[in-house]
């Protein structure tokens, strides 16, 4: 008994101090942008994307990526096949050519292709004013991501201008994600 209890007490303890991504729109990360100003980092997924759901699980579900994310930054997730309408820059993005109940590949939302995204999933970091910074390819362990994350948030990123600068960055940081 005395050991159901303990098992019992830490499983509550854990579950208490498990954060989640309090993810948002495009549409409510820009609103929010215009009281309080923060960076917007934006997954854009598709649902038939097997690295997608390997970035939720392993990556966003990571409780110190999950904190710093939302510490720094208006978390969007964005489905880059999807239907919702966003304005951004003044201009609405739509999905015209999107088919409703298709399964597997949709086209393309006209957001994804104005952000230049290729592949699935990607990473993209805002500015505090809602200017596009970068958007990054590709899966990425909490590891692999930490150094983005942290580069962008810090403005580190606005002093890196060459490869060499990129490569003395990558070397001397040091990551703390476990």
């Amino acid at each position: 008994m005395k050991h159901l209890f303990l098992f019992t007490l830490l499983l509550v303890a854990g579950s208490l101090t498990a954060q989640n991504i309090n993810w948002m729109s495009m549409e409510e990360a820009l609103a929010a942008q215009e009281k309080t100003p923060k960076k917007i980092f934006m997954d854009v997924y598709t649902t038939w994307c097997g690295p997608c759901k390997l970035l939720d699980k392993n990556t966003f579900s990571d409780q110190q990526v999950a904190a710093y994310i939302n510490a720094n930054y208006y978390p969007v997730k964005f489905d880059a096949e999807g239907k919702e309408e966003i304005t951004y820059n003044d201009f609405t993005y739509t999905n015209p050519n999107y088919v409703e109940g298709k399964r597997g590949r949709n086209s393309q939302h006209l957001l994804a292709h104005a952000l230049k995204i290729t592949g699935y999933p990607s990473l993209v970091f805002f500015e505090e004013d809602g200017t596009l910074i970068q958007a990054i390819p590709g899966y990425k362990t909490p590891q692999q991501i930490e150094i983005f994350l942290k580069m962008i948030a810090t403005n580190d990123y606005k002093n890196i201008t060459t490869a060499t600068a990129w490569q003395e960055y990558q070397d001397n940081f040091k990551g703390t994600f476990k």
